[in-house]
């Protein structure tokens, strides 16, 4: 199986999620004994395809326009579609961002395919590939196959996959290739305006490597405090689950799950959280899941590398002392 992943920067800045999916496809090439290449798309690109080549890939490809700066659906459709016809892979693999929605069903309908978008994982049965996929906000998984012949095209969610598990090239760089493309001005038929700025207090908490969340337990709004002081001495993100950021407690884009961000950090304690469904789909990508709960049976300890039974308000100042100890 000859697998194309296309990565996806902005303004010369990887989007990480790229090397989610990069590690997805080493893991699919390793399972079906097949061979992975990466594009990269845009302009001025010499410095991240080098970075590419230096991955466990057959070959980078470097789509390089004047007319790819700054991103366009209608331009990078007609860019990656010349690029897909000419590698004739037999599945191409996208982050589930918001640009790959954007993009990618469209040039999947452009060569008469269809897609699979936002899976969380993948089997092999005897050879045939399986992606599996939530449904009404994470309650149940399906299981989707595509029909026909390739190029198939699949994304991968945020978190589904771990960045630090690409794969390095052995014995050198690989061959990084310029692909031309043939690009006109009237196909693009959208005028980008400014690049959308979150405000300086936003945070993206998907950058986030350490992320203290709290949940109902914390039960007032001036608690949350002993919770922000925990993830000061950790140098962690302050976040929560979905009835904090709908109190107002914690802003909207703090939220963890599946109406918040998908995040993918390596260590991830939740202080009270039960660990409703709608919660665990936005956070059990974390490397390590810490769980403080007075209540025994909370569904958070089935997926927690550690739990503690107790109560949050005599732990998070033990906590916070220690943390600062040890500074």
């Amino acid at each position: 199986m000859k697998i194309l992943v296309v990565t996806e920067q902005r303004q010369g800045k990887w989007n990480n999620a790229s090397f989610e999916t990069l590690a997805a496809a080493q893991q699919i090439a390793a399972a079906l004994s097949g061979t992975v290449s990466a594009a990269v798309i845009g302009k001025g690109l010499d410095a991240l395809a080098t970075e590419l080549s230096g991955k466990n890939v057959s070959e980078v490809l470097q789509v390089e326009h004047d007319l790819l700066e700054p991103y366009t659906p209608d331009g990078f459709c007609v860019a990656l579609k010349q690029v897909i016809e000419s590698a004739k892979p037999d599945l191409v693999l996208f982050p589930h961002t918001y640009q790959v929605r954007d993009l990618a069903p469209k040039l999947a309908a452009s060569l008469g395919k269809g897609m699979i978008g936002d899976c969380i994982g993948y089997r092999n049965e005897s050879g045939k590939l399986v992606f599996v996929r939530q449904m009404f906000q994470g309650k149940t998984a399906a299981d989707v196959t595509f029909l026909g012949a390739g190029p198939w095209f699949a994304s991968f969610q945020s978190g589904a996959f771990r960045a630090d598990q690409v794969a390095a090239a052995d014995g050198g760089a690989r061959p990084v290739n310029r692909v031309a493309v043939e690009l006109k001005a009237e196909q693009i038929r959208t005028k980008p305006l400014e690049l959308f700025k979150e405000a300086k207090s936003a945070v993206d908490l998907t950058q986030a490597p350490l992320i203290v969340a709290v949940g109902r337990g914390i039960k007032a709004p001036e608690n949350i405090a002993q919770a922000e002081a925990v993830a000061k001495a950790m140098g962690a993100e302050i976040a929560a689950s979905r009835p904090i950021c709908d109190e107002g407690w914690l802003p909207m884009e703090r939220q963890i799950g599946s109406s918040g961000q998908t995040v993918a950090p390596k260590l991830y304690l939740a202080l009270g959280i039960s660990g409703a469904i709608q919660h665990v789909v936005g956070m059990k990508g974390a490397r390590t899941i810490v769980a403080i709960n007075k209540d025994q049976n909370a569904p958070i300890f089935e997926i927690a590398d550690y739990g503690v039974v107790g109560d949050i308000f005599e732990i998070m100042p033990a906590l916070t002392e220690e943390l600062q100890k040890a500074k």
